[in-house]
């Protein structure tokens, strides 16, 4: 029998690759995790990144809904040669309780790989969700990757971590867009200015959008509605993109004719207000715990969009409602609206 300790986020930055333990009291930063073993056989860890878009108890009639991105493979026992990275100091607490027979390993991970993503399943969806993942297998094996090789389910220790992407380090300015438009039966435009002051936002933080109206026809603007999209494009195994609103607010506030307005508006998209919507992307979840939204994905230079397997954005929608006459003089409305794109990502 063994048993593997540690490792359950894995923290991308877009320079280097840390390792944080679940299994433990308190987060530290190893780069390890300890597999404790009480027999000598030979002893393999894998970590394999996969790509799910389909049920998985479909595999079982001879159809595949899973696609291997990237896998590599280590002999951990017998032990090989070659030069091994020092240990960390959550690698030395590990060893203290493991003894003798703790071994030490660590995989090297690409930055070009995708982030943890899963796809929310609706509340009567069972088996494993869409999505990518990373999951972690020690297992006794005469080879480490032998298709004709029987390994049993008690000789075979699984772990699922999570990759997850940190915010770049400098921000550049928020986006800004503006509109102008002229309505029917108006010799005058109206004109909307919307902006945010940075281009990042973090999982929880209020996103400040600024709202800057300058109404010179003889209409009055009724409410400000301010949306927030998710779109979701699988560019994998197809070209799927979806979209869902994750915030939509109302505000009442009135811009009469010939006036000018300037507002800043404060909105949060939160996964808590969103758990019933199918199909969200989401930071790859792992058991017990609690998730967010998906970040933003940052394609960097030198990436291939298709081994990202789903790209995720976010986009902006304001919208003005505007009231206008009909043609037997009762109000009706139309709307005037302006979409710009935010990132929202893991906090540094």
């Amino acid at each position: 029998k063994f048993a593997a300790r540690g490792l359950g986020n894995c923290y991308n930055n877009g320079h280097s690759i840390n390792y944080a333990a679940t299994n433990t009291v308190s987060v530290l930063d190893p780069d390890f995790f300890i597999l404790t073993f009480l027999f000598s056989l030979t002893v393999w860890v894998q970590l394999l990144c996969a790509f799910r878009y389909g049920r998985e108890d479909l595999d079982v009639i001879g159809l595949s809904f899973r696609k291997d991105i990237w896998i590599q493979h280590i002999q951990i026992y017998p032990p090989t040669a070659g030069n091994k990275p020092a240990n960390t100091p959550m690698q030395d607490a590990l060893m203290r309780k493991a003894g003798d027979e703790g071994h030490p390993f660590t995989f090297i991970i690409p930055t070009n790989l995708p982030c943890s993503v899963t796809l929310q399943p609706a509340p009567d969806d069972t088996g494993k969700p869409c999505g990518v993942d990373f999951e972690l297998k020690a297992y006794i094996a005469k080879e480490a990757d032998n298709p004709e090789e029987k390994i049993t389910k008690k000789d075979t220790c699984r772990l699922v971590i999570r990759k997850i992407q940190f915010a770049p380090d400098k921000l550049e300015s928020g986006p800004k867009a503006n509109i102008l438009k002229q309505f029917i039966m108006t010799d005058r435009p109206i004109q909307l200015d919307t902006s945010i002051e940075k281009e990042v936002y973090y999982h929880g933080d209020p996103i400040p959008v600024k709202v800057k109206i300058n109404n010179e026809t003889n209409k009055v603007v009724k409410k400000i509605r301010i949306s927030i999209d998710q779109t979701t494009d699988v560019v994998l195994y197809s070209a799927d993109k979806y979209s869902k609103v994750v915030l939509s607010e109302e505000f009442g506030d009135q811009v009469n004719a010939n006036s000018t307005f300037e507002k800043e508006y404060k909105v949060t998209p939160l996964l808590a207000n969103n758990k019933e919507k199918r199909g969200l992307a989401l930071d790859g979840r792992l058991k017990d715990e609690d998730t967010n939204l998906a970040s933003s994905t940052i394609l960097r230079p030198g990436m291939d969009k298709e081994v990202q397997g789903i790209l995720v954005s976010y986009k902006i929608k304001v919208t003005l409602v505007v009231s206008s006459s009909g043609l037997l003089g009762s109000l009706s409305s139309r709307s005037l609206s302006l979409i710009f794109f935010c990132i929202i990502s893991v906090v540094q």
